[in-house]
């Protein structure tokens, strides 16, 4: 009975180092290295510094998205699990754009409209000091973070049954 548990502990860490593109060499690694290691991305989009950047996330449920950077000719420049606070804490409400968010931390795990007060409400799944957050972000019809906060939910402190 250990044996299948085992197994399926080493199955589980094995899709993780995946993600994390633990493999990937940059200056060494291409993009066609990225797509074998890592699979599709869910997003791909190119910063301001005209680097294109793939993103991996473990959303809905997961909390870690991994951008994958590549110059202009597909070379790796880097891997970065991107739902950090060195990453989320740039966020400037009034300031950043949805676009420079999305360039920032990638896709949302959910959307949700408010049509009534005319935003959209990212939800980005995020862990800090092994506690669960959502980092809820509003975006106005102006293409504006408006706010940005962290909220911890302690139903994910309570106690495994048994």
């Amino acid at each position: 009975m250990k044996r299948p548990a085992a197994m399926l502990v080493a199955l589980v860490l094995a899709g993780c180092a995946g993600l994390g593109g633990a493999k990937l060499v940059p200056g060494q690694s291409s993009a066609a290295d990225v797509q074998a290691a890592m699979g599709t991305p869910a997003e791909k989009t190119s910063n301001a510094a005209g680097e294109s950047v793939w993103f991996y996330t473990s959303a809905p449920n997961g909390r870690t998205t991994h951008a994958v950077r590549m110059r202009a000719d597909g070379t790796v420049l880097g891997v970065e699990q991107r739902l950090t606070r060195q990453y989320w804490s740039r966020i400037e409400p009034g300031k950043t754009t949805a676009k420079e968010l999305r360039e920032l931390l990638g896709p949302p795990a959910v959307v949700q409209r408010w049509s009534l007060r005319g935003i959209d409400e990212w939800d980005y799944k995020v862990e800090e000091n092994m506690r669960m957050f959502d980092l809820l972000v509003e975006v106005s019809p102006d293409g504006l973070v408006r706010k940005a906060e962290l909220f911890h939910d302690p139903i994910y402190d309570a106690p495994l049954p048994g």
